[in-house]
């Protein structure tokens, strides 16, 4: 078994002390959350984290596979500052580049600065360092990284089917993966929010807390482009690739904690595998 722990992470800034500034409170339920899924992911004790971001490159009708050696990161909020700095794991990004090549899924390898050494190094995105932050942290002895990146453009289902690769690939090299689904849900919750307020939202919200009380995340890859597009979240297609992820291993769902403390909803759930849950 590949795949031992897999996760739906929010990434809202305030999550973290260091950032919230007046919002510590407003965002505690989700600090918990994220505590406790880190918690349950070192129990685990994966090799690797695999982390889908959608907000690294935007690369059109391509997903993206960060093939560095480093990735690094600086995040400022409300006055404060958190750094973070990650070994990539390059042989295990190279793996699920070539096998999802050999299913002619549309990816390609993203290296950055240099070709090797302390320079191949992937500036972080917030939708990877505030996961990371919680489920690595400063810790020495911290998993290496992949970091992937969706494509809205192509169809779901080779997103399922690259999340598939991925456990794959975990498998050929007999490594112990950790899948985190960074992954915000409708951010159109506020008047006051910059998407303005829609229903649609809350609805897509309770569709995905649902997918996961029911253990079951398929419904999701059929909800309508334009509910989609209302609802605005940014959590579709790396749901996606858990799926994919799901398909190949079978875990158990749950939910950790739901709440909208701004204008998007932020939901943590961890997934284990049926025999660990």
């Amino acid at each position: 078994m590949s795949v031992v722990f897999a996760c739906i992470a929010p990434h809202g800034a305030e999550a973290i002390p260091e950032l919230a500034g007046d919002m510590l409170q407003a965002f505690a339920e989700t600090r918990r959350g994220m505590e406790q899924m880190s918690e349950e992911m070192k129990q685990n004790r994966p090799d690797t984290i695999v982390l889908a971001t959608p907000h690294n490159l935007r690369l059109e009708e391509t997903i993206g596979v960060i093939t560095t050696e480093f990735t690094e990161g600086k995040l400022e909020a409300n006055g404060g500052t958190v750094r973070l700095r990650c070994k990539c794991d390059r042989q295990l990004a190279r793996q699920i580049l070539e096998r999802a090549r050999k299913l002619g899924l549309p990816v390609v390898g993203v290296n950055y600065g240099a070709s090797e050494g302390e320079a191949s190094c992937m500036p972080m995105d917030w939708g990877t360092l505030i996961p990371l932050w919680f489920l690595v942290g400063k810790d020495e002895a911290m998993p290496n990284v992949v970091i992937v990146t969706p494509s809205r453009e192509i169809a779901l289902q080779n997103l399922v089917r690259f999340g598939g690769v991925i456990a794959e690939a975990g498998e050929a090299l007999g490594k112990k993966i950790a899948f985190v689904a960074s992954a915000d849900q409708g951010h159109a919750h506020n008047a006051k929010g910059p998407y303005g307020f829609h229903l649609a939202s809350a609805k897509y919200d309770e569709e995905v807390k649902n997918a996961v009380l029911k253990n079951d995340l398929a419904p999701l890859l059929s909800l309508s482009p334009q509910f989609i597009e209302d609802a605005k979240p940014d959590s579709l297609w790396q749901l996606a690739m858990l799926q994919g992820i799901l398909k190949h291993t079978e875990m158990v769902g749950r939910l950790l904690s739901y709440q909208v403390p701004t204008y998007f909803g932020l939901l943590c759930a961890v997934y284990l595998p049926k025999k660990n849950a």
